[in-house]
C-alpha cells in the first residue's frame, strides 16, 4: 500500500513537471521573434544615436527587427573589409562616402537604382555616391566646408561679410596682415590637404585625367590655385604650422592670432562652447570665395555619410526599407536635433531648427557648390601625397614647380595597376 501510494505521488510529480515544462516550452514557442532580422553597422555618435530611431521604423514595420552594431570611426573601414573578406558583411551600413568607389570595386555592395539625383538631394552629394553611372548609396547627412572668420577683424578692413572672390580674399589678408603687426591672417594648417583641393575645384582642376588613371597636377587648374596656397604662406598671410603645433585652436582665434579658418559645420557647435561669451557676435561663416568674379561662391567637397546595401544581404528589401525611413525629410531633422549632422536633403533645411540659426545658411549655400573627390580607391594616398608637397611648399623646402611634378609622378605611380586593368591587357 505504501509502495503504491508513493507510486503515484511520483507520477503526480513527473506528471506536473511535464506540464509546467511543457507550458514552458510552448509559450516560448508562441512568442519567438519571428520578424526580419536586418544588421547594420552604424559608425561613431551616429551609430550611437540609431537606437532611438529604431523603435518608430519597429512600430511602422512590426515584422522587421533592426539591429544595430556601433563602431568607432578609427576601425570602421577596417571593420568593413574584414567583413567583406570574411563573408559577414551586415546587410547595411553606414559608410562615408570617400569610400564607396573603394567598395564598388572590389564588389562589395549592391546597386540601389537610379543615379539620376532626385531634385530634392543636393547634385554634387548624390554624385559621391555613383560610380560608372550608377547608384551605390544614399546620402545621409552631409558635410562640407567653410570660411569661419572673425567679423570684427574683417569688417576693419572692408568686408564684414568676409571676402566673395579670389581677388577681395587677397586684399582681406594683406589689408590684415599689415593693421595687425604679429597677427595671421588665415590659419591653414600644414598637414591638412582639403585646402589645397578645395582651391583646386574652385579654380576647375580636375585632379585626375578623365579616365582617372594619371596625375593633372601640372594643369594650369591646378597649378594657379597650388600657386595661391603657397603665396598665402610666402607673404606671411599663415603661419607655417601643423595642426600639432596648434597649442589651442578656439583660443587662439579669440584672441585674434588668426582671422579667418577653413572648417566643417561640427566647429559650429565647438565655436559657441569653447570661445567666450563676449566673442560670440564676433564671429560668422561664409561660403567659399570664388575664384573668378561672377561665380556665386567657391567649391567645396561634397563629404558626409551614407548607407549602403551589400550585395550578400539577405534581406535587401528590409533593408532599403529602413533606410527610405531614414531618408525622410522628417527623420533627417531628428537626426540633426540628435547629433548636429547636416540634412542631405534640401526640404529639411526649412526647420526652425536650421533656419533660425545665423551660421548655416553658409553651408546651405556652400553644398550647391560641392564636388566629389575622384573616385578611384587610391584616392587617400594621392591625397596624402598632395598634403605632403603642400607641407613641404608651406615651409620653403621645395618650389611649387617640383611640388607638381611629383605630385604627378607619384599619382601616376599609384595609378599604374588601375591603368593595367583598364587597358584589358592579359
Amino acid at each position: 500500500m505504501q509502495n503504491a501510494e508513493c507510486r503515484k505521488a511520483a507520477f503526480f510529480i513527473l506528471h506536473s513537471a511535464f506540464c509546467i515544462l511543457h507550458s514552458v516550452f510552448l509559450g516560448c514557442a508562441e512568442h519567438r521573434d519571428t520578424r526580419e532580422r536586418v544588421t547594420l553597422y552604424g559608425l561613431g555618435r551616429e551609430g550611437e544615436v540609431l537606437a532611438d530611431m529604431i523603435p518608430e521604423f519597429e512600430r511602422r514595420n512590426p515584422n522587421i527587427h533592426i539591429v544595430v552594431q556601433q563602431i568607432p570611426w578609427s576601425a570602421a573601414h577596417e571593420k568593413l573589409l574584414t567583413a567583406y573578406v570574411g563573408d559577414a558583411t551586415p546587410d547595411a551600413a553606414q559608410m562615408g562616402n570617400t569610400w564607396i568607389p573603394e567598395f564598388v570595386a572590389i564588389h562589395a555592395l549592391e546597386e540601389l537604382g537610379s543615379a539620376a539625383p532626385p531634385p530634392d538631394y543636393f547634385p554634387g552629394i548624390w554624385a559621391t555616391n555613383t560610380v560608372d553611372g550608377r547608384l551605390y548609396g544614399i546620402p545621409w547627412y552631409v558635410d562640407t566646408r567653410v570660411l569661419f572668420y572673425r567679423s570684427d577683424v574683417l569688417a576693419q578692413v572692408g568686408f564684414p561679410n568676409g571676402p566673395r572672390t579670389w581677388d577681395e580674399w587677397r586684399t582681406a589678408m594683406a589689408r590684415i596682415r599689415q593693421q595687425q603687426r604679429g597677427r595671421w591672417a588665415i590659419l591653414l594648417p600644414t598637414n591638412e590637404w582639403d585646402p589645397i583641393v578645395m582651391l583646386a575645384l574652385s579654380n576647375g582642376a580636375t585632379l585626375l585625367d578623365r579616365r582617372g588613371t594619371r596625375g593633372a597636377f601640372r594643369d594650369r587648374a591646378f597649378a594657379e590655385a597650388f600657386g595661391f596656397y603657397a603665396e598665402m604662406f610666402r607673404k606671411g598671410y599663415a603661419p607655417a604650422v601643423s595642426n600639432a603645433q596648434i597649442a589651442n585652436l578656439y583660443q587662439q582665434f579669440a584672441q585674434g592670432d588668426f582671422a579667418m579658418y577653413i572648417t566643417g559645420p561640427w566647429n559650429v557647435g565647438e565655436f559657441r562652447r569653447r570661445l567666450p561669451p563676449e566673442m560670440q557676435d564676433k564671429w560668422a561663416t561664409a561660403p567659399l570665395p570664388a575664384a573668378h568674379a561672377g561665380e556665386p561662391t567657391g567649391i567645396s567637397m561634397a563629404g558626409g555619410s551614407s548607407l549602403v546595401i551589400f550585395r550578400a544581404s539577405k534581406h535587401k528589401a528590409a533593408a532599403r526599407k529602413f533606410i527610405d525611413f531614414l531618408s525622410e525629410p522628417a527623420q533627417q531633422v531628428r537626426f540633426y536635433e540628435l547629433t548636429g549632422d547636416l540634412p542631405a536633403r534640401r526640404s529639411a533645411w526649412a526647420a526652425s531648427a536650421l533656419a533660425r540659426d545665423s551660421r548655416f545658411p553658409a553651408f546651405r549655400e556652400q553644398l550647391e557648390r560641392v564636388e566629389p573627390l575622384p573616385k578611384v580607391p587610391e584616392w587617400e594616398q594621392i591625397a596624402t601625397a598632395i598634403y605632403d608637397r603642400g607641407e613641404a611648399t608651406a615651409r620653403g623646402t621645395t618650389s611649387v614647380e617640383a611640388a607638381l611634378a611629383e605630385l604627378d609622378r607619384r599619382a601616376d605611380q599609384l595609378l599604374e595597376k588601375r591603368r593595367w586593368m583598364l587597358s584589358g591587357r592579359p
